[in-house]
């Protein structure tokens, strides 16, 4: 019997792909008119049955919550009249950025007479797997097709029922405006197998697959892909509090940058505080997170100031909480904040809040995380937050795409070279 579902699937996953590929052709050479006439379709087929969809995610959170799952997963699997709106208003600011395919990136002439130019290509096909989020199917079937792809997406066991809903509002919006309705493939089934299928390029099918979810999920991910991957590790972020920053802004930024939204990978996890302005910041730092409803792990060196504090332990500096947790240590101004981080960050997003130029240069220079902020929340982590209309992820490796994958870090390219004759001697 197992053989035959895992028979079953295969068969299943080999159609999806086959079906991803003889709909790339033809997304490639679409014109953006007809890609942003279906992106305005499926925006308005989100909108249209949004009564639909949150009777979808009512099921899944509902089998969420039966088996007990954190009140920060629940956060990210929710939808609300509010966020479907903004779902579809995503693919619309998607619909509005510029056409990146065919874009000349760069370009200049030979000695021999020869011009060439470096040019935008859409990558091919592209497997998206992801957990809990199902806005994530609205906005990787969305860039994805406006930079020319067609992806295959496989969403959580949790969201699947919320995620089949948008889903088909997107299939809808891509037949009004005549293109390939297996441009954007949802796996129906939530077997595992499917994603090992995914995971092995399915017979070429796939050009690149972008994991976003949990750190297994990640690992699983680089560990058994055939086919080139755009990592998202987990957003382990911190934020360093400089002796010469402003407290009252600092205190804003620090409950923001964790509380605002604790279930997203740009929520910040760390905090920490230069230990010269310990007697003046630290106290009101911590009854501002504390105010907000975050429980707060300490040193001991933080704990003999303010006793009632959780004492950390050392695994806290390398946990990703998800929830209304932060670690908090002194350290010896920007030089101890850089060690910290360079030690223990999982290289996404790091804030350093100051008002001393050199220091906030050496924060930007010595940290290599895919993105650095100065005087701003973490929570800032976004591609729609960058103007890039949304995101698939923040990438943390350094390989092709890096920090939030948009509709360009979608894109390859190609060399057009044009000539009058040259022959090479």
């Amino acid at each position: 019997m197992l053989d035959q579902i895992r028979t079953d699937i295969d068969s299943l996953m080999a159609d999806i792909g086959r079906n991803a590929r003889a709909a790339a052709r033809p997304l490639a050479i679409a014109s953006a008119e007809q890609k942003n006439r279906a992106l305005e379709a499926m925006a308005a087929e989100i909108f249209a049955g949004r009564e639909t969809i949150l009777a979808a995610n009512t099921i899944d959170l509902a089998n969420a919550k039966e088996s007990g799952v954190a009140t920060s997963f629940i956060d990210r699997l929710t939808l609300t009249p509010e966020r479907i709106e903004g779902i579809a208003a995503a693919i619309r600011d998607i619909a509005g950025l510029k056409d990146p395919v065919g874009d000349i990136i760069a370009e200049w002439d030979r000695p021999n007479g020869l011009h060439i130019e470096r040019v935008r290509t859409p990558l091919g096909v592209i497997g998206v797997i992801y957990e809990s989020r199902p806005n994530v199917t609205a906005d990787a079937g969305a860039l994805c097709l406006k930079a020319g792809n067609a992806v295959i997406l496989r969403g959580g066991s949790d969201s699947v029922n919320s995620s089949q809903a948008i889903h088909s509002c997107l299939v809808a919006g891509l037949k009004s405006a005549g293109l390939p309705e297996h441009a954007i493939q949802y796996v129906p089934v939530t077997d595992r197998a499917a994603v090992g299928a995914m995971l092995s390029g399915l017979n070429g099918s796939i050009d690149v697959i972008v994991p976003r979810g949990g750190k297994s999920l990640v690992a699983r991910v680089q560990s058994e892909a055939r086919v080139p991957v755009f990592a998202h590790l987990e957003g382990l972020c911190h934020i360093y509090v400089d002796k010469s920053a402003d407290l009252g802004m600092a205190q804003q930024i620090v409950v923001n940058a964790k509380m605002r939204r604790t279930g997203i990978c740009g929520a910040a996890e760390t905090l920490l505080i230069d230990r010269a302005v310990a007697d003046t910041h630290l106290a009101p730092l911590m009854e501002g997170l504390r105010a907000a409803g975050c429980e707060v792990r300490a040193t001991d060196e933080i704990r003999a100031r303010i006793p009632d504090l959780v004492a950390a332990t050392e695994a806290d500096w390398s946990t990703e909480y998800l929830d209304a947790i932060i670690s908090v240590s002194l350290v010896d101004g920007i030089s101890g904040a850089i060690e910290h981080i360079n030690r223990w960050s999982s290289a996404h997003t790091e804030a350093v809040i100051a008002e001393d130029p050199a220091v906030v240069e050496r924060f930007f220079t010595e940290i290599d995380s895919a993105i650095l902020l100065h005087n701003a929340s973490t929570q800032f982590a976004d591609g729609g937050e960058f103007g890039m209309g949304g995101e698939i992820g923040i990438a943390t490796g350094k390989m092709h795409a890096r920090g939030p994958v948009g509709v360009e870090q979608l894109t390859s390219f190609k060399y057009r070279v044009r000539g009058t004759g040259q022959v090479r001697p």
